[in-house]
């Protein structure tokens, strides 16, 4: 907020695995932060996070919300994210323009398939992050053990800051490694006040063991804490809240808080964690980009003086407002009223209002500064990963890469009217959902929508009906499978044509091969074969192949393409000439070229009780699904397996009859890999006779 100095706000997510308790304990931060006044609960459906319809039938979060609480006379900006796989875009756009983030780990489950995935998120935007492992008062917690998983899974060393006192219906407090206190809630007032005690004598050599192993860690890192400890000196609470500051912020310690979101247990702590340890936007190092005028990179840095910039990260549509843009600014000041630049259109845009986001309610603001979340609205034709900037320095940044979706499903509108709506609905989810696709089938002339997955695809279905009140009719979900090449060939594109006047005339040459992921397209051309001028053309009829593929109309991924020759007439030559040209020596290359279906695979994760144990490794076998790791956890065992994406279609309704609904799971994408015979022969079946 404009009133709180820019070193005092925090800009960080809640991320999670699925059903780790993201959103409740976003809740409970909310309650004590004085943002609401009555706790939510996820199985009444009446968060404040989780606003939607869907989100609130289903008790999952869907879309990611954003929120702004004080604590500490500091502003913290809250985007709450989604835990299933079929939403990870979610998580992704939001920690591009994140600072830091609270991990909430399952005290049961720990290190499960979607933190892992959140993880690398993390990682590879090079975020800060602090855990809190959540449930310790569920049946099978373990605080030790998700501490182990962790530093067996990550590279961050995982220091515990806090430890827990009791387990499971027991657990009743914390104990605080820095201050070496022991903090009990309490119950009557629904955790909004703690009582200071100090550490029960049967967990004092525990606890000088923790603290021991915490000091020994921050040493490594910090030569004023090194000395203390050698000769011997007191250490006190901000001897270790610098390194543990430093080392977040390195990137090379993650602190480990504990509690229990549900039972109001820990989030005042957890919250004084985000203030000490996260970063501001002042710690973090300038962002760069690409000045689209001069080509060379520029920095920004998050100054309300700089010329202002900023990244549109997420649009979503308002019944009332239009398209909001949410926008993180990285430097500078705007109002509304203020033209400025859309990178990379270089369309100059006008800010009619910005907004402060409490989920799907609003607040109007005269103005965003440097380090500020808000939303804008009013921008035309925005997309998101659109830079916003100065129009005498404009600059833009890196966008975002979406993931491409692995599922898909034929639909047609009921009536006249409801084929009107349709299109405009869908470009609408289109805009919000960047992984959800729309195409029309050339041959079938049905409209075909992508998604990541089954849910992914019902929930599209359920807003078009409801939200959008379309009729429509819809098929089977259908895998989205991928073809490739596994050997190399060589093949001769022309395309000559004489009609009397001016013909047609274009000769490419190319060679396909396999590469180990992405597509690739070289130019080897001899020096005057193809005209500078006829690259392009080439390259596009190339990409289009691509797009198209070649066996059943799938996408060709994982292959390498080079342009070797080729023939051009003076006169009769096109680029639509050389297009074409392009598109038969890339399908006869393929043809020649050993090529295969590729599939989705799944990666699997069963908890279930020990008696289910049997049929559920039977139907993961039934499945063609491999078990990759077994590990015992009281009386549950959780399974980890390789599925087929195409045979795990109504596996929760079917997991939930084996088990009478005891067992959980989820699923996140692996990898492509080759399909079998028969699923090759049902999806091509000239396959052998063309090879």
């Amino acid at each position: 907020m404009a009133d709180v100095p820019i070193e005092k706000t925090r800009n960080i997510g809640i991320v999670a695995h699925i059903d780790a308790g993201k959103t409740t304990t976003t809740e409970r931060v909310l309650y004590y932060a004085g943002k609401i006044h009555r706790m939510g609960n996820i199985d009444q459906g009446n968060t404040q996070m989780d606003w939607m319809l869907q989100e609130k039938e289903r008790g999952i979060t869907i879309t990611s919300a954003a929120t702004t609480v004080r604590w500490r006379d500091h502003c913290i900006n809250i985007i709450d994210t989604p835990g299933h796989v079929d939403f990870t875009i979610e998580v992704e756009r939001c920690l591009k323009v994140l600072d830091g983030t609270v991990i909430v780990l399952c005290g049961v489950g720990g290190v499960e398939p979607q933190s892992e995935t959140v993880w690398r998120q993390a990682d590879r935007y090079h975020i800060p992050r602090i855990a809190f492992v959540n449930k310790l008062d569920r049946i099978g917690a373990d605080f030790y053990r998700v501490l182990k998983m962790m530093g067996e899974t990550f590279k961050q060393i995982p220091v515990p800051v806090q430890l827990p006192i009791g387990a499971e219906e027991e657990f009743r407090g914390i104990i605080d490694l820095i201050t070496e206190k022991a903090y009990i809630w309490h119950s009557e007032d629904l955790g909004a006040t703690y009582e200071e005690q100090p550490i029960p004598e049967d967990r004092k050599a525990e606890v000088e063991e923790y603290r021991h192993q915490m000091v020994d860690t921050l040493t490594t890192f910090n030569e004023s804490l090194l000395e203390k400890y050698l000769t011997g000196q007191p250490i006190v609470p901000s001897d270790l809240k610098f390194p543990l500051r430093q080392g977040t912020l390195d990137l090379r310690i993650v602190p480990v808080f504990c509690g229990s979101a549900l039972r109001n247990k820990g989030i005042q702590r957890l919250l004084d964690g985000v203030i000490d340890y996260m970063p501001s936007p002042l710690d973090i190092p300038p962002v760069h980009g690409i000045n689209p005028k001069t080509k060379k990179e520029e920095t920004r840095v998050p100054d309300p003086t700089a010329p202002f910039s900023g990244l549109i990260f997420k649009l979503a549509s308002d019944p009332h407002r239009g398209m909001l843009s949410y926008v993180r600014i990285y430097s500078g000041k705007v109002k509304p009223g203020n033209v400025v630049m859309a990178i990379p259109d270089m369309k100059r845009v006008r800010i009619s209002k910005l907004l402060i986001m409490h989920a799907n309610r609003q607040q109007e603001v005269e103005s965003l500064s440097a380090g500020e979340i808000g939303a804008v609205v009013g921008l035309k034709e925005s997309r998101t990963g659109q830079t916003l900037a100065n129009l005498a320095h404009p600059i833009a940044f890196e966008s975002i890469k979406f993931p491409e979706p692995v599922v898909f499903i034929a639909i047609e509108p009921k009536t006249k009217a409801d084929e009107n709506k349709l299109q405009s609905s869908l470009d609408t989810l289109a805009l919000e959902d960047p992984t959800f696709r729309k195409r029309t089938d050339e041959e079938t002339g049905q409209l075909i929508l992508s998604g990541m997955g089954e849910l992914h695809l019902d929930i599209l279905l359920d807003r078009l009906q409801r939200t959008y009140k379309v009729g429509i009719r819809s098929g089977k979900p259908q895998v989205s499978y991928r073809e490739t090449v596994t050997a190399e060939a060589v093949a001769e594109g022309r395309f000559t044509r004489q009609t009397g006047g001016r013909g047609h005339y274009a000769v490419v040459k190319l060679v396909l091969d396999h590469r180990p992921a992405g597509n690739t397209i070289i130019d080897e051309t001899k020096k005057g074969a193809i005209p500078k001028q006829f690259i392009p053309a080439v390259e596009q009829g190339i990409s289009d192949s691509f797009e198209s593929g070649v066996l059943a109309g799938y996408q060709v991924i994982n292959t390498k393409v080079k342009i070797l020759d080729g023939d051009y007439h003076e006169v009769d030559s096109t680029d639509v000439d050389f297009k074409v040209a392009a598109s038969m020596a890339f399908r006869d290359a393929f043809m020649a070229a050993s090529p295969t279906f590729l599939e989705p695979f799944m990666k699997l994760e069963v908890v279930t009780p020990e008696q289910y144990l049997g049929n559920v490794l039977a139907d993961i076998t039934a499945r063609n699904g491999k078990v990759m790791h077994m590990e015992p956890l009281k009386n549950y065992q959780i399974i980890t397996a390789e599925v087929p994406l195409a045979k795990t279609f109504g596996y929760t309704t079917s997991l939930r009859s084996l088990t009478q609904g005891r067992a959980t799971h989820s699923m996140q994408f692996k990898q492509f890999r080759p399909v079998d015979q028969e699923t090759r022969q049902r999806l091509y079946p000239l396959f052998e006779t063309r090879r």
